[in-house]
């Protein structure tokens, strides 16, 4: 049997946890509150009159017009007014997770503005998805965002089944989120899941191939489309129980790559998502022959764990802060501790612990090294800075969005050119309007280094899918502050 003792240096870099929680407790439960009010500010098309964030207005209202299709509404991805399908479809999954796992530790108003929130999202890939073999997947062109307005697709000639599978994820995972609170906006979710599913796996191909000159290289799909049929495929098992989409899994685990880059997690790719969802069914015994996912999920887990990972990717700086190359670590932050405590969630209920070697980790140490990059994100850090704006004294004031920097209509009615918008760019002053509950990239290297400068967008912009899995950690931690 293994040693369920975990190693001295991971035990040490526990207890400097616990110090550190013990000597600056956070209020998770206001922290959770912005997190979701953050995407009332990212919100697309008619805003409704229980809109809170007031200098965000209606927006892009003919949307889809000029081909006959409503597009309006959905969320602007991150700083600039375009509509990304893909990131969206993984912001709605990662926030309909959350809600699944841990809507019950919420309190009855955070649930229902999670639940606002994904129907937001929801309600426009209804609309982007209401002709057979068809999914719109963009509104706008990143390199053309100030001058023109055109919409993207992808269809039986040209597949995307990346960004298919993932919009497919994310209306399975709604489904269950509505399931008894909307049974009937439940049902239509699934029925769209599924078909948009079909769409994907039988008409395979990346969408950033057909779509490569747009697409790329904002939300270009590097790691392929095969781990969102997988991701798909278990999202719809999770909301059918259907025998197919299990056999499907297990029938494709080897063809579609289940353990490629399965230390992997977030818009881009989506094998540890896999692994760690399907491994619940696993230690639950339910599904004991999708026993190799879970064993991918273990290895997965272990590698996230200060002391015991050895994988090359994975570093923690000087400050204790999760790190991976390229930007926008926060995306990496934030996606994979929200692995760390659902796993840790599983564990728990299995009365089980993850084999990491010569030793193991306990559901308690998951959630601690989860809990200690929480707590990095809302100013326990060498900067001393929250990385959420408008939470705690101190958080980045010149944020890379072009809403909160440019003056607010009614600051401002006249139009602002394209090239008048530069002077608000380059302007030494705070952005004049607040984007509470905003988290931005952070440091992009290992020195906890943080410049809150808007040129500088790999630190200073805020994504939706930062935001996303950030809601679930906050609401375990809301309830369960000491654990």
């Amino acid at each position: 049997m293994a040693n369920r003792s975990p190693p001295a240096t991971f035990l040490l870099f526990l207890a400097a946890v616990a110090c550190g929680a013990a000597a600056a407790r956070h209020n998770y439960s206001d922290a959770l509150y912005k997190s979701i009010l953050f995407f009332e500010g990212q919100r697309s098309g008619h805003l409704p009159p229980s809109q809170r964030i007031s200098w965000r207005r209606d927006s892009a209202l003919h949307d889809g017009a000029s081909v006959g299709v409503d597009l309006t509404g959905g969320y602007y991805d991150a700083g600039d007014n375009i509509k990304f399908g893909f990131p969206m479809a993984f912001t709605t999954t990662l926030l309909s997770w959350s809600v699944i796992d841990f809507g019950h530790t919420m309190t009855p108003n955070h649930l229902s503005d999670a639940i606002t929130a994904i129907r937001w999202a929801t309600d426009y890939l209804l609309k982007a998805t209401s002709i057979p073999n068809t999914l719109y997947v963009q509104v706008g062109n990143a390199f053309r965002d100030h001058s023109c307005w055109e919409l993207y697709k992808v269809d039986a000639s040209h597949p995307g089944s990346d960004v298919a599978g993932e919009t497919s994820a994310a209306l399975a995972a709604a489904a269950i989120v509505f399931r008894l609170r909307d049974p009937d906006y439940s049902d239509r979710l699934l029925q769209r899941a599924v078909r948009v599913f079909d769409f994907a796996d039988q008409y395979r191909g990346a969408y950033s191939s057909s779509l490569h000159n747009v697409v790329c290289p904002c939300y270009c799909d590097f790691s392929g489309y095969k781990d969102e049929l997988l991701w798909g495929a278990a999202w719809l098992h999770k909301a059918t129980r259907r025998r197919e989409y299990r056999e499907y899994i297990k029938r494709n685990e080897e063809v579609l790559g289940a353990s490629d880059t399965k230390h992997e997690f977030g818009w881009d790719n989506k094998h540890a998502g896999v692994n760690v969802l399907i491994s619940k069914e696993v230690l639950m015994g339910k599904d004991d022959y999708l026993r190799s996912f879970k064993e991918n999920a273990d290895d997965f887990i272990c590698s996230l764990l200060p002391g015991v990972s050895s994988h090359p990717e994975i570093q923690y700086s000087p400050g204790g802060l999760l790190f991976k190359t390229g930007g926008s670590n926060m995306q990496h932050v934030t996606s994979l501790s929200f692995l760390l405590l659902a796993y840790s969630n599983y564990l728990s209920h299995a009365n089980s612990h993850v084999p990491c070697g010569a030793s193991s980790a306990s559901p308690a140490e998951l959630r601690m090294a989860a809990k200690r990059q929480v707590d990095y994100i809302l100013g326990d850090n060498p900067m001393g800075i929250s990385y959420m704006v408008g939470y705690g004294n101190r958080y980045p004031q010149h944020i890379h969005h072009r809403a909160s920097s440019l003056p607010s209509l009614e600051a401002h009615p006249g139009r602002i050119g394209c090239k008048a918008g530069g002077a608000y760019y380059l302007s030494p002053k705070p952005n004049p309007n607040l984007l509470i509950g905003a988290v931005v990239g952070g440091p992009t290297n290992i020195s906890d280094i943080f410049p809150d400068a808007r040129p500088i967008f790999q630190q200073s912009e805020p994504t939706t899918y930062i935001n996303a899995p950030l809601v679930g950690l906050l609401a375990y931690f809301s309830a369960h502050p000491y654990d």
